[in-house]
């Protein structure tokens, strides 16, 4: 099955609509998925850092944006209905395609999961998945995302710097830091009357 419509399209000879006419409203269930699908990818933490860092250009934003339409329009309209896998296979396109990115991370995944989740409850009215994520989006509004190995094309430079810090570990491997020194627990002294004996000062408490 193609990820994307390509090639000419042979366009039948059908009378003009009248364009002054409103298009109807899509259905509620469309709606909401739509807002899930737009929720679920603005906290897609691999996608914000590729937007953050710039590596789908300029437009990187509106790429989200347009991400989105892929993913209702494949759910809206291919038969039958999108799988995880499906899904999965057109974030990783878009994010290599788009985005100069290689994802070696899982991420995908768990987002093309969650979007059949999402069909799946809003087609039946359910919406609390549809609040959760927005509200979660809404929370990470504004924030910086923190780079992690997603991405091939970082992930040897961040491995790079493990490689330095941990050299510098093994030098000082089994060392003790000097704010985080452990004293051995002493045990408690019992006297000749069975009292436990109390040190403090130098002087002997009971």
């Amino acid at each position: 099955m193609p990820l994307f419509g390509c090639g000419r399209r042979e366009y039948l000879k059908i009378p003009l609509m009248d364009t002054s006419a409103t298009p109807a409203a899509p259905p509620p269930s469309s709606v909401l998925f739509a807002r899930g699908v737009i929720a679920r990818l603005a906290t897609w933490d691999t996608l914000h850092l590729a937007i953050q860092e710039g590596w789908g250009g300029p437009g990187a934003l509106q790429k989200r944006t347009w991400l989105a339409s892929v993913i209702v329009d494949a759910f809206e309209e291919t038969v039958p209905t999108p799988d995880d896998q499906y899904v999965e296979e057109i974030l990783l396109q878009v994010l290599a395609d788009e985005f100069d990115t290689d994802l070696e991370d899982g991420s995908a995944e768990s987002v093309a999961l969650d979007m059949v989740r999402l069909w799946d409850e809003t087609r039946v009215g359910q919406d609390d998945l549809v609040r959760k994520l927005e509200a979660k989006a809404e929370s990470v509004r504004g924030k910086r995302a923190v780079a992690q190995q997603a991405a091939s094309g970082n992930a040897e430079e961040w491995e790079e710097e493990d490689d330095e810090d941990d050299s510098g570990m093994d030098e000082d491997e089994g060392e003790v830091p000097p704010l985080m020194e452990f004293r051995p627990r002493e045990e408690p002294e019992i006297d000749e009357d069975g009292f436990t004996m109390v040190k403090g000062k130098g002087k002997n408490h009971r």
